[in-house]
This record gives structure tokens, C-alpha cells and sequence, in this order.
């Protein structure tokens, strides 16, 4: 038989993950045809989407169907609108000024106008609880996106290449691996004299992709071995494309579910770097700052300790309960 000229234009199919493979078209036509009789003579077998004159689904199209009937990605998807809004607009549910304070109200209790009463400064808790929302979603956000560049990046070259710089970057995983976090922040934040959030956000990014590295670099390392991958390469393709075009859209999965997840993390974390005094600083409204200055009184004004220790459960755990419906949704053993 004469050898088939290759075709760029016919020779791309989609994978069922969203990327995409180099396959000649005779090949995908052979794919399609169910074993059993002469060539064709034998019955076709048709993928059900195709046969229903619709598009193949992916593993993005499933998993978002399966996200919109579960009713925790629902309310917690709900929540996170809800605090996404009053951090960038908290004017809209609170209009006092959370930096104004009356030490004549100090410890007081709920107040027609200020249901959360008064902080030990005599500030409203309500409006510092509400003003806090933007710093909390503020560092998990870009920490969460710093970490999850930074380590997906590192561990999908390692990953792909292998070889020395794996090896070399698998110890270095290990070091950072090896020191506690509240150590490091303690240690590395007490020298900062910075008031803003983005010494924080550096800490949690320095410590927090070892994990992403690790998730991205066991993935890229199991999607290399797929056949669309070695067909890719036999064809000539280059290993930034394999890479972008081949690898990447089947191993960012794991890395999305990792990074939801941790997110609610992030912000506990930042919350307890405030409370031992080595995060946020005054002036800054912060949770972990309102809850350190609370201790003091939980027994005469718990108060003060409730409300802002409360909006950070309630924060941190719609993050978890979000990541583990990502998980239960993207991971095709859970289905």
C-alpha cells in the first residue's frame, strides 16, 4: 500500500481531557470501526454524542455538568460570590468607617446600627468584620495564584524532562518541605516591617509550592506516557508543543483541585501569622488581627472574639467544600 502523505489539517483529533493529538486520518477512521468482518464490510461504531448528531463531550463539559447538580459546589460557590462582593464593595453592607473608634463604647454589646457591638477600642466589630472580608480573599486569591504559577511550572518541566534538573529539584523540594510553616513565618516575617500584604503572600509563596510541584510533576510525568503524546513527538512536534498543547490541558486538573483547596488554607494561614502578631499590622483590618486583640476579653466580651472567628470559618470552609466538589468532579475514579 502507498504510504499516506501527512496532512497538518486532518491530523489533529481531540483527547477526551480537553487536549489534543497528532492522528492521521486513515488511522482515526480505523479507531471507529468495530472488529469483526473485512474492512469495510464490518458495522461502524459510532461515539454516542456523534450518533445523537451532537459534540463530544469532555472531561471540562462533565464535570461542569456534574458541578451544576451538586448542591455543595452550589452553596459554596454561593458564599464565595457573597464574600467576593463585600470585598470589593464592602460599602454596600456596611457604611461606617472600620478605622473610627469611641473608647467610651469599648466592650459594649449588640446596639440598634451596630448589631455586633464594640471591640476593646470600641470600634464596630460589624464594620471591621465586614472590611476584613477584603484582605482575607485578597492574600488566598493571589497566593493562591502565585503558588500554583510558580509550582506548576517547575514541576511540569521536571516532569517532562526528567534527568538532573528533576533530581536537583526533588531535593530542593525536600528542604522546603522540611521546615514548619508557622516556624518559617515567625522567623522570616518578624524582620518585616512592611504593613502591606504582599510580604505575606511572598512567605506563603515560598513555602507553599513544594505542593503544586509535586501534583504537577507526577502528572505531567503520567500524561508523557500516553500514546497521543509519543504519537506527537514521533511526528515531529516540539516539546514546547507537546507541552502547551498536549500535556498541560491533561495534568492542570489535579493542579486546580490542589490550588481550590488550599486556598481556604492560604487564608488561615494568614489569619494565624496576624494573630501572633508577625503578619498583618495594625492599622490594616484583619480577621487574625481582630481575633489576637479579642483574647484578651472572650470572658467579659466574646463578642468581639465570635464574629471575626466565625466569618473565617465560614470563609475557610466554603473554599474546602468548593475544592472538594472540584475534586469529586474532575477525578474520573470518583464518578
Amino acid at each position: 500500500m502507498p504510504e499516506q502523505p501527512y496532512e497538518p489539517e486532518g491530523a489533529i483529533a481531540g483527547t477526551g481531557m480537553g487536549g489534543a493529538m497528532d492522528l492521521a486520518t486513515s488511522e482515526a477512521e480505523t479507531l471507529e470501526r468495530t472488529p469483526g468482518g473485512p474492512e469495510g464490510t464490518g458495522p461502524q461504531q459510532l461515539h454516542p454524542s456523534a450518533a445523537s448528531g451532537g459534540r463530544a463531550r469532555s472531561l471540562w463539559s462533565d464535570a461542569w455538568r456534574d458541578l451544576r447538580r451538586n448542591p455543595v459546589f452550589i452553596i459554596s460557590a454561593l458564599v464565595i460570590l457573597f464574600l467576593v462582593v463585600i470585598s470589593l464593595w464592602p460599602s454596600l453592607i456596611a457604611s461606617g468607617n472600620p478605622l473610627k473608634c469611641d473608647l467610651a463604647k469599648a466592650q459594649e454589646g449588640s446596639q440598634p446600627g451596630h448589631p455586633f457591638g464594640y471591640d476593646g477600642q470600641g470600634c464596630d466589630v460589624y464594620t471591621r468584620t465586614v472590611y476584613g472580608t477584603r484582605i482575607s480573599i485578597s492574600v488566598g486569591v493571589l497566593s493562591t495564584l502565585g503558588v500554583a504559577v510558580f509550582g506548576s511550572i517547575l514541576g511540569g518541566l521536571a516532569g517532562y524532562f526528567g534527568g538532573a534538573w528533576d533530581s536537583v529539584m526533588s531535593r530542593i523540594t525536600d528542604i522546603f518541605f522540611a521546615i514548619p510553616v508557622v516556624l518559617g513565618g515567625l522567623v522570616l516575617l518578624s524582620v518585616v516591617t512592611s504593613n502591606t500584604i504582599w510580604p505575606v503572600i511572598g512567605f506563603i509563596v515560598l513555602l507553599g509550592w513544594t505542593q503544586v510541584y509535586r501534583i504537577a510533576r507526577g502528572s505531567v510525568i503520567t500524561a508523557k506516557q500516553n500514546d497521543y503524546v509519543q504519537a506527537a513527538r514521533a511526528l515531529g512536534a516540539s516539546d514546547s508543543r507537546i507541552l502547551l498543547r498536549h500535556i498541560a490541558p491533561n495534568a492542570v486538573a489535579p493542579v486546580i483541585v490542589v490550588a481550590t483547596i488550599a486556598l481556604g488554607t492560604y487564608i488561615a494561614l494568614e489569619a494565624t501569622l496576624s494573630y501572633l502578631g508577625v503578619g498583618l499590622k495594625p492599622p490594616t483590618v484583619s480577621w487574625g488581627i481582630d481575633i489576637s486583640a479579642a483574647s484578651a476579653y472572650i470572658r467579659n466580651a466574646p463578642h468581639m472574639l465570635l464574629w471575626p472567628a466565625g466569618a473565617l470559618a465560614i470563609t475557610v470552609l466554603a473554599f474546602i467544600m468548593l475544592g472538594d466538589a472540584v475534586r469529586d468532579a474532575l477525578d474520573p475514579k470518583l464518578r
